[in-house]
């Protein structure tokens, strides 16, 4: 039985959503302030630009826009699920063919390394077959096979390293070597490991999610700290529609009988090894449902593992009821007298949910159609997560140097002295903790692994900030659709990512305010 309400109709006109945010976020934040802050952060990754091969400076050369970005999308998305040489070579040819990488690299912006690439390209379509028989390899000579065979394999090596940009490694064990070298060079940093893996279609693949979640989580628990603080540990997050092959509403009483002890074993493991449990947020039509599993098991922790801080759940503020979910995880925390922690994030799903509305015809989109309506509304959820420290410990997740000091800013005027500087270097704010004792923290940052490197590496220079890092485990072939989403999210060009690689975007539009933008109709 919830402890409120149903949450309100997700189809709702999105402009009245966010005058209402905005009205309660006038006056709790200085944005002006914020962005003054987070200037030396962009400067410095300006300053210190990744190299050609990490994912920002390919989205820069390579747009998703572009006839060139989409060849390489397409690959990413199929080429390492292709069973046999000649339908890859087909695939390679076709996709290839379709773009002019002979002129992707020209123009004085592009760097040595990006011209170098784009002519290995344009050079390795010289070897494919035309597209319109790529297929046919048996009408070709030997050295045009084998020239074909070794571009498809260089192609495939190729993903497979963009892939290992967001794995931390194909098994825990490596995982947690990558994780523990990270920590040698930046301290208050860690981690929650992900089992990849997309929904279950079968009971055995469910099963088989549940033993990797498993391994997992005895794997953390090895080498976790059994009496401090569970924000202190790394931890691990779930996805519970790898864990039940029908986790749909219309599904709702086999899901409860069957999917509940599933994770509830997940939770009891992590509960006596004191390390955190988040359950990952998924799409709009299933949030009802996770919220009915997410009480279940809130209460179970609340009978058998009371004092157990790492139950928590992840929530995406580009749902139209993304303040309405905020406020009532923070209701079922006190309701159970539970510190639940809650993963705040921007949402990844949100193509597949802008296309299933227009399919269905309905007269608004569950989730925001303007970037800057998602942004109010995660300040709005921040601000809600802030003021509720008896009943959570807020996890603010994304890689925006402005949002991110606006977090700063608000913790610091919640927990410490009214006004105080968000980066005081003497911790002077208790809300962020104090370096060198064993807790006080009342919140964290999150990034995804092999995103956001350059800006925390600025933020994390004050000891009195932590961050988790969200790092999927798992084999190069489980990637595909984690890969494919981080690269559509990331290749927009209203993604902050995307226009902190690009210096023609100054620094005023790329740390704009939010709260100045009138809210628009979807």
């Amino acid at each position: 039985m919830s402890v409120s309400p149903r949450l309100p109709f997700p189809y709702r006109p999105e402009a009245e959503i966010v005058a209402s945010q905005l009205q309660s976020l006038a006056g709790a934040l200085d944005w002006a302030a914020a962005a003054q802050s987070a200037q030396p952060w962009v400067q410095a990754v300006r300053d210190n630009p990744p190299p050609f091969w990490a994912m920002e400076s390919l989205l820069r050369e390579y747009p998703i826009s572009s006839a060139e970005g989409l060849a390489l999308l397409r690959l990413a998305e199929a080429l390492l699920r292709v069973p046999d040489a000649e339908t890859a070579i087909a695939l390679t040819a076709d996709q290839l063919g379709r773009a002019d990488f002979d002129s992707a690299g020209d123009g004085a912006s592009h760097g040595a390394m990006a011209r170098l690439s784009a002519a290995a390209i344009a050079m390795s379509k010289k070897f494919l077959p035309p597209s319109a028989s790529a297929g046919r390899a048996d009408e070709a000579g030997i050295m045009s096979k084998l020239g074909a065979r070794t571009v498809v394999a260089a192609t495939v090596r190729a993903l497979q390293l963009l892939g290992r940009q967001f794995v931390l490694g194909q098994t825990m064990g490596e995982a947690m070597k990558e994780a523990d070298d990270a920590r040698k060079k930046t301290a208050n940093l860690r981690y929650s490991y992900d089992m990849l893996g997309e929904g279950s279609r079968t009971d055995l693949d469910a099963l088989r999610y549940l033993d990797s979640s498993t391994n997992a989580i005895r794997f953390i628990a090895a080498s976790a700290d059994m009496t401090g603080p569970t924000e202190k540990n790394d931890g691990i997050s779930i996805k519970l529609s790898a864990l039940h092959p029908r986790y749909e509403d219309a599904q709702r009483e086999r899901v409860m009988a069957e999917l509940v002890p599933r994770v509830w074993s997940l939770c009891e493991l992590a509960a006596q090894a004191n390390i955190s449990l988040t359950i990952d947020a998924e799409e709009v039509d299933r949030l009802e449902l996770s919220l009915d599993v997410f009480e279940a098991l809130a209460a179970r922790v609340a009978q058998q593992h009371p004092q157990w801080q790492g139950f928590g759940l992840a929530m995406q503020t580009y749902q139209s009821r993304a303040l309405d979910l905020v406020e009532h995880v923070i209701a079922i925390g006190r309701k159970y007298k539970l510190r639940l922690m809650c993963r705040l994030v921007k949402g990844a799903y949100w193509d597949s949910e802008i296309k299933r509305a227009q399919e269905l015809g309905l007269p608004h989109y569950p989730v925001f159609t303007h970037k800057h309506h998602t942004d109010v509304s995660y300040l709005s959820c921040a601000q809600a997560l802030l003021a509720a420290p008896d009943a959570v410990y807020p996890q603010f997740a994304g890689h925006n140097a402005g949002t991110i000091a606006a977090i700063i800013q608000m913790a610091a005027q919640t927990f410490g002295p009214h006004g105080a500087s968000p980066l005081l270097p003497e911790g002077a704010s208790p809300g962020l903790g104090r370096p060198g004792t064993g807790g006080g923290a009342k919140f964290e940052l999150q990034r995804l692994h092999g995103m956001g490197e350059g800006i925390f590496r600025e933020v994390l220079k004050n000891p009195l900030i932590s961050c988790r890092v969200y790092a999927p485990v798992g084999a190069h072939r489980d990637l595909l659709a984690y890969l494919v989403r981080r690269l559509l999210e990331n290749g927009a060009n209203s993604s902050f990512v995307h226009q902190l690689a690009d210096e023609s975007v100054g620094m005023g539009e790329l740390l704009t305010s939010p709260l100045r933008l009138e809210p628009e109709s979807s």
